[in-house]
């Protein structure tokens, strides 16, 4: 674990950008400028037909090897940066890693070794660990991306990427935007990743909604205000994000009861109608019915939860090309220094 804690050498904003300030990684949201947010949304818009789905295909990527290394299992997540790979005309290698038999320090440096075997262009990373993604980035060579899949309760930087995006082409500017938060915050990566993205694009409010249990007033240092209850919370809100209860990363009983979860905080008609009337509902599923979200909700005209899904295909096309493309400038760069 020593290898893995030795990754924050480099701050991960500083790790994540080359020479000329162009994307090299995606690691996280945190410490990115406005102005480089802005270009992945724009990127995303341009990969966006007039039917609202990603356009079929783009050769940005023809000739190209993308590793998708899950050490984590997610269907949905590996599906999209798959379909947006092969969008960009890269060629996919799907690898799912099993932790059990080894131990995450060791499998990591295994991992990095083999990466540097394969001689793949990118590697888009997940895994149980914070910073494992860091950890492979800091070390890889100067021609191969890493792009962060989701790392333990660190961060999750193209999903919160892509609810951005969802939130721009439904509300347009930031600046007058509340947005809330809703649920198991505590073990969210997503969330962590969506306070910074959305801070750095001018929100006018990021509120996190819920029990102390999961909601723990610390939260507030990531520039956001802490509500416990659903009426107050969502008054006057734009956005709601509903979070799914990690209940695998839960290793005591922080809740009564799903049933009292969703009688406080599940996000039903009745407490929808606390926020704005055009408010739009967005979850990063997978969705528990009846627990956080109600089918009524999910379902209804104020969800933007499946435009969610396919808005993650264009900003993947938008990370990946981003990051391919400041990666050859980086590695350019080193090869004359060399």
């Amino acid at each position: 674990m020593s290898q893995l804690s030795s990754s924050h050498a480099a701050a991960p904003h500083q790790l994540q950008l080359n020479d000329q300030g162009q994307l090299r990684h995606f690691l996280t949201t945190e410490g990115l400028s406005r102005e480089l947010l802005t270009e992945i949304l724009d990127t995303a818009e341009s990969f966006i037909d007039a039917s609202g789905r990603s356009v079929k295909k783009v050769p940005l990527l023809r000739g190209l090897t993308v590793v998708n290394l899950f050490f984590e299992n997610s269907t949905r997540t590996r599906s999209t940066f798959e379909l947006a790979a092969q969008k960009l005309s890269a060629d996919v290698l799907n690898l799912n890693i099993s932790t059990s038999a080894t131990s995450k320090g060791e499998t990591l440096q295994d991992t990095l070794w083999n990466i540097r075997a394969m001689g793949a262009d990118m590697f888009v990373v997940r895994h149980a660990d914070s910073g494992a993604a860091h950890f492979i980035a800091e070390y890889v060579t100067p021609d191969v991306a890493i792009i962060n899949a989701g790392d333990g309760r660190h961060a999750h930087p193209t999903q919160a990427m892509l609810d951005m995006l969802t939130i721009r082409r439904a509300k347009g500017d930031f600046s007058n935007l509340k947005v809330a938060i809703v649920g198991d915050i505590l073990h969210s990566r997503v969330a962590r990743s969506e306070i910074h993205a959305l801070n750095t694009l001018g929100a006018d409010e990021v509120r996190l909604i819920g029990p102390k249990t999961l909601v723990p007033d610390t939260l507030e240092s990531l520039g956001a205000t802490v509500y416990r209850d659903m009426k107050e919370g969502l008054k006057g809100v734009d956005v709601i994000v509903a979070l799914r209860l990690q209940k695998e990363r839960m290793n005591n009983a922080l809740l009564p009861s799903e049933s009292e979860f969703f009688r406080l905080y599940g996000l039903d008609e009745a407490k929808l109608a606390y926020a704005n009337p055009d408010a739009i509902v967005m979850h990063p599923g997978p969705i528990n019915r009846g627990v956080e979200i109600d089918s009524a909700v999910a379902d209804g005209p104020q969800s933007q939860i499946l435009t969610q899904v396919s808005n993650g295909i264009a900003v993947r096309m938008a990370v990946m090309s981003m990051a391919v493309t400041g990666q050859l400038q980086q590695a350019q760069h080193f090869g004359q220094e060399g």
